[in-house]
């Protein structure tokens, strides 16, 4: 087992040819901020060039999985009315990490601890596999705070779940439970939080000792529509978030965050 490498916002280790990533900003429910966001990139392109991992996981340390962007980041940015430049985060963070998640050729197991909200659904979205904690849910939260979703979510969801719940999800934002997510193949397997960790490395010892090249050509061939279509779907999320970012729904969305108090949608 190698030593955790020195990150400050994850905790990454490789254990029996499986790569462990873990999002490690429990306070605020691993939020992804700038240095996450740069962090777990250069986790993964370790894990593009070393051939010694043949498996990954990604969970979340404390009570959620991954809340999304963390807004309380740009804060300044809001109060001072501030365009926040949605779009060009997504080009920058996000569609870099969900890219590369697709296109390693390696399997990728979500162990979803808790809640997965906005981004933070997305990047289990675009994982391979996932198993879920009894605690776990997913939540489509874009449109409580007047945006559209991104990450990939546009393509995954309807992918996973069919377009009409891929849209019930999306236009509601309602959570969804681990029990529902697995009746609606969301998710392979639901367990209890205690056994979550055990079952994730049962499944990533299995696969980490599987045939490598049959298990990458495999992944390959399944994601072979939906990687061709995955940079315009990126390109155009990313083209409606920065819409979305400048509306006023949007600011009054955040202000609302802020302030602890429920937003009033004037559709402008």
């Amino acid at each position: 087992m190698t030593e955790p490498t020195g990150y400050t916002t994850i905790i990454f280790f490789e254990d029996s040819g499986i790569a462990n990533v873990t999002l490690n900003r429990p306070a605020v429910l691993n939020a992804v901020n700038e240095e996450m966001g740069i962090e777990l990139l250069d986790a993964l392109k370790r894990v593009e060039h070393d051939p010694r991992i043949r498996c990954v996981t990604v969970t979340g340390s404390g009570r959620a999985f991954c809340a999304g962007e963390d807004i309380q980041a740009l804060r300044v940015q809001y109060e001072k009315s501030e365009d926040p430049r949605l779009g060009e985060r997504l080009v920058t963070k996000y569609n870099p990490i969900v890219t590369k998640i697709c296109e390693i050729e390696k399997p990728f197991i979500a162990a979803v601890n808790g809640v997965a909200a906005g981004a933070g659904a997305s990047l289990a979205y675009a994982c391979d596999l996932r198993i879920a904690s009894t605690n776990a849910s997913f939540v489509q939260a874009f449109v409580r705070v007047g945006l559209a979703p991104d990450s990939g979510s546009s393509l995954f969801l309807p992918r996973l779940v069919g377009v009409g719940k891929a849209m019930e999800m999306s236009l509601l934002g309602e959570p969804i439970a681990a029990e529902e997510a697995l009746r609606l193949g969301l998710v392979s397997k639901v367990v209890p939080v205690e056994q979550l960790s055990s079952e994730t490395r049962q499944m990533a010892i299995k696969l980490a000792n599987g045939p490598s090249i049959a298990l990458a050509l495999t992944k390959r061939a399944l994601n072979k529509t939906s990687l061709g279509e995955l940079a315009g779907a990126l390109e155009y999320e990313s083209h409606l978030q920065a819409i979305a970012g400048r509306t006023r729904d949007h600011r009054e969305a955040v202000r609302a965050f802020f302030e602890k108090r429920t937003p009033t949608f004037k559709g402008s």
